[in-house]
């Protein structure tokens, strides 16, 4: 964790351990790390620093709509092609190409030292790969 310069800016991360493909809510985390940032008005900026998984927003009330968002990015980017990359194994290339297709970063708006998340949003991490990994979400709010 970190503060510095004239405006009042909070570094901090989230470390999360994946158990292989699908989604990773750490919506919680983010709010407590902008609690303890004690900004009242500015950005949340939350960044994953790997290129085979992703940071998306999305809905937190049906798990069917994570389900549906999995099955379309199967359909979408397949297992089995054949990719040159593949030194790491073949789900390493469509992982990536996952990650291409989506994001590795968001940013929120902080009002009244909250995020600012509509009531059915919530910021997951999304593993591509079929095993699991350890996951750096880098966090950086700025008011």
């Amino acid at each position: 964790m970190h503060r510095s310069g004239p405006v009042p800016t909070y570094q901090d991360s989230i470390e999360v351990r994946t158990s292989g493909r699908g989604f990773y809510d750490v919506t919680a985390e983010l709010r407590a790390i902008v609690a303890r940032s004690g900004v009242d008005a500015g950005t949340c900026t939350a960044f994953l620093q790997h290129t085979s998984a992703s940071l998306v927003i999305q809905e937190n009330a049906d798990p069917a709509v994570l389900r549906d968002l999995a099955r379309f990015m199967d359909e979408l980017v397949p297992h089995g092609q054949r990719w040159e990359h593949d030194a790491e194994g073949p789900d390493d290339m469509p992982a990536h190409v996952r990650c291409a297709l989506t994001r590795s970063a968001e940013t929120i708006p902080v009002v009244r030292g909250r995020l600012a998340l509509g009531t059915w949003q919530g910021v997951y991490v999304w593993e591509h790969r079929t095993r699991g990994h350890r996951r750096t979400v880098l966090v950086t709010v700025v008011g």
